[in-house]
């Protein structure tokens, strides 16, 4: 048989810098993860509503339940009630039944399904690969979905200006007022940053003129402002103005079911008979990626959405947990305050949700790694929830030393020096 590997070719692909990686390895007692991906409470662990953990409970003793494969499609209840809490219950398209949900293996699966069929048979009558627009942001989290799914034209715009630590006021017009006739992009709502109704509004209306087609992502409804139907009104403004579109929805964060991963991917169409066709073909495809989705998560969920008081019960849990980021985003920026930190930091409570641009230089994110044991992702995001009461304190004092040490231009340093001892 020989002694080579019949793999000899395959290339060893580049660890990505992930804070997560960082963190794990420095032994410090007081390292602080703040680029933290889900949601957590003040002790620092994974916050999980409290009627999803009774709802586990039951259905864990619930013996008229088997272990059959589920249809491809999914659980039809759990598709309907998350499509239903998405774009809005008395939603025309719902009601003309040109709207539905296919089950996914989490929003990432949402992601992929939608990724891969429209790189299939998106048309848009153009001979040119059609070319994605994606936010900055999540130009390196998401869009290597997009990549391997097979888009050769990804184009990056841009939303925050990382300078003025503001939003640009035009939020990508130029860019899809110029883009290709055509073009799809990948919208994120609800976002940190906050566009009113009318910005939302000037988006949809630069989309139409273009043809343009929207793929929205929802991560995290109920966690931006404490209401569903607000945090979700930018996806059901562009339903309601008729747009054909893709949604992935996941609900990690907002039911706190990281390891039970449940997603929806929302298509709205024209007709009825589109809405089949494309269901049949994401069926296909599900069935020779995963044959069938997990059942655990969308069952807890489903309950729960299909509960009036269970409902009810879950948007208080997710209104406690606003208020909190609410007050650690006021308290942060008090006590940068305090402490005299240059620059402005009202940009902490004009964002809104569980990550927000922070406003530090790269040279300052450097700074907090290699001297404070605190770590985040370059691209300025945080994740609100990773600040707590006990270390609220130490994350304000580093980040006015790590402002000062940097503006004092005697600090230079690679992220790869990181001194973990």
């Amino acid at each position: 048989m020989g002694t080579l590997s019949v793999f000899l070719d395959v290339p060893l692909v580049k660890k990505a810098d992930i804070p997560l990686d960082y963190y794990g390895e420095d032994p410090h007692p007081q390292k602080v993860l703040l680029g933290h991906a889900g949601c957590q409470t003040d002790a620092g662990e994974a916050w999980i509503p409290p009627v999803v953990q009774r709802i586990l409970l039951q259905i864990s003793q619930d013996p008229t339940l088997n272990h059959e494969y589920l249809p491809e499609l999914g659980i039809y209840e759990y598709t309907r009630a998350a499509t239903e809490l998405a774009i809005g219950k008395e939603s025309r398209a719902l009601l003309e039944n040109r709207a539905g949900g296919v089950h996914t293996i989490g929003g990432t699966g949402a992601l992929w399904i939608g990724a891969e069929f429209l790189c299939r048979w998106y048309k848009p009558r153009f001979s040119t690969p059609t070319a994605l627009y994606i936010a900055k942001p999540q130009l390196d989290s998401l869009g290597c979905i997009f990549q391997v799914a097979g888009f050769t034209d990804i184009r990056p715009y841009h939303y925050w200006k990382p300078v003025s630590l503001t939003l640009k006021t035009l939020w990508g017009h130029h860019k899809l007022a110029n883009a290709p006739t055509g073009s799809i992009v990948f919208l994120h709502a609800p976002e940190e940053i906050g566009l009113k109704p009318k910005e939302w509004e000037a988006v949809a209306a630069t989309m139409e003129k273009k043809q343009l087609f929207p793929f929205f992502n929802i991560e995290s409804q109920g966690l931006a402002s404490g209401n569903l139907d607000r945090d979700a009104w930018a996806l059901q403004h562009f339903v309601g103005q008729g747009f054909e579109l893709l949604c992935a929805q996941s609900f990690s964060r907002t039911f706190g079911l990281y390891d039970e991963l449940a997603g929806n991917l929302i298509v709205v169409t024209k007709n009825n008979e589109t809405l089949i066709r494309i269901q049949s073909q994401l069926g296909r495809q599900i069935c020779t990626t995963w044959w069938c989705p997990s059942s655990l998560g969308a069952r807890v969920i489903g309950t729960v959405l299909n509960s009036p008081a269970l409902l009810y019960e879950w948007k208080l849990s997710l209104r406690m947990v606003v208020e909190r980021i609410m007050l650690i985003r006021e308290k942060l920026k008090e006590k940068l305050r305090i402490l005299g930190t240059p620059g402005s930091w009202e940009h902490l409570t004009a964002q809104s949700g569980m990550c927000s641009f922070i406003g530090l230089q790269s040279s300052q994110v450097e700074f907090l790694a290699k001297h404070k044991h605190i770590y985040l992702f370059e691209n300025q995001q945080i994740n609100i929830c990773s600040i707590n009461s006990k270390n609220l304190d130490y994350v304000a004092q580093s980040i006015h030393e790590a402002v000062l040490a940097t503006s004092l231009g005697d600090y230079n340093l690679d992220l790869e020096g990181v001194d973990r001892s």
